[in-house]
């Protein structure tokens, strides 16, 4: 039984797909539909499909197949991207006592390759994603026709009540005259209301000038005023003053 260690791939993959364990160039990866890796060059050109067959272990969801050393009918499916070059690897020498230093940097030559499709059994991982992808498409489109069926609604409601706004408009336009025309009558009421007051204001003025008039020219029916006699200190008295008594003397005794 072989020991499988994964590789640098670039891609992480998500739960309860398949993926697999390959082996080229020396290495091992773990890949998926959609994994883009870098692996040692091939004899193959950008563009080009190439089938990896060395495949030590494949697992979808709960089940998984284990390679001695490979899992028969397994395949891995990969497209060529382009060639490349890897980081950069420092090689540095050294020899104490003997003034002996070598450095030097390599870049190793590789190729990107995308993985296409995994395939177990006749089973393939990439018609499984495919009819994913189209149940939520399927999906996405149930909701964007309910979207667009309640924004039809929506905009229906919103004409209708327009209209019926429009409707009640010229009967608040043909309310307003009448309430035009009240006004100039309940002014000409309270003008007729006023002239009233200032007539009646003016005849009782007329009687109270007619009456002081009439006081004035008959001073003779007036009643006479008796005069009051006047004391000592100079002050009006209603009674007349009373006679002193006279004091007792000897000849009385």
């Amino acid at each position: 039984m072989s020991v499988v260690a994964v590789g640098h791939d670039r891609c992480t993959s998500s739960k309860g797909s398949m993926y697999a364990v390959i082996e080229t160039g020396g290495k091992q990866y773990r890949v998926e539909v959609g994994t883009e890796l870098e692996v040692e060059l091939l004899e193959a050109a950008p563009g080009d499909s190439i089938t990896l067959d060395r495949v030590l272990l494949v697992a979808d969801g709960d089940e998984s197949a284990i390679g001695r050393p490979v899992v028969a009918d397994a395949a891995v499916e990969a497209e060529v991207v382009r060639r490349d070059r890897a980081d950069k690897v420092i090689s540095f020498k050294y020899r104490p006592k003997a003034r002996r230093r070598v450095k030097k940097g390599h870049r190793q030559d590789v190729m990107v390759l995308r993985i296409t499709d995994v395939k177990l059994n006749g089973k393939s991982a990439a018609e499984a994603k495919r009819k994913a992808d189209a149940a939520a498409k399927t999906e996405r489109q149930r909701l964007e026709e309910a979207a667009a069926r309640q924004a039809a609604e929506d905009a229906a409601l919103a004409e209708k009540l327009a209209k019926a706004a429009a409707a009640k408009a010229p009967a608040k336009t043909s309310a307003k005259p009448a309430k035009a025309e009240a006004k100039p009558a309940a002014k000409s009421t309270a003008a007729k209301s006023t002239a009233a007051k200032s007539t009646t204001a003016k005849s009782t003025a007329a009687k109270s000038t007619a009456a002081k008039s009439t006081g004035k020219a008959a001073p003779g029916k007036a009643e006479p005023r008796t005069p009051r006699a006047k004391t000592q200190s100079g002050a009006a008295d209603a009674k007349p003053a009373a006679k002193p008594k006279p004091r007792d003397t000897k000849k009385d005794e």
